[in-house]
């Protein structure tokens, strides 16, 4: 039930990338269209429970969740991504 997040105009726009495999066609992306890919890795259960306010979720058991986000810009080319690393970044414990 948790999807991408569409940057633009208006905020959750279609086409909608659901983070998992489905046969639903939302739309078409199109050159210049940006959006995020947000994977999660839990501990424990991947079944959100969305708060009252309609935009804190957790997991249904409440262990511990990270969650990463990925900008993306369509171009005539193929894929941009936005939020990538470059050479002046800062290095991981793992890249030193």
């Amino acid at each position: 039930s948790i999807g991408y997040i569409r940057i633009g105009r208006v905020f959750h726009a279609n086409p909608n990338v659901l983070h998992y495999r489905n046969n639903q066609r939302h739309g078409v992306m199109a050159v210049g269209h940006t959006f995020t890919i947000e994977p999660m890795i839990c501990l424990g259960s991947n079944k959100p429970v969305m708060w009252p306010d309609d935009w804190t979720a957790t997991t249904s058991d409440g262990l511990a969740c990270a969650q990463f986000e990925h900008t993306l810009l369509i171009t005539e080319t193929g894929v941009e991504e936005l939020t990538g690393k470059i050479e002046t970044s800062p290095k991981y414990s793992w890249e030193i």
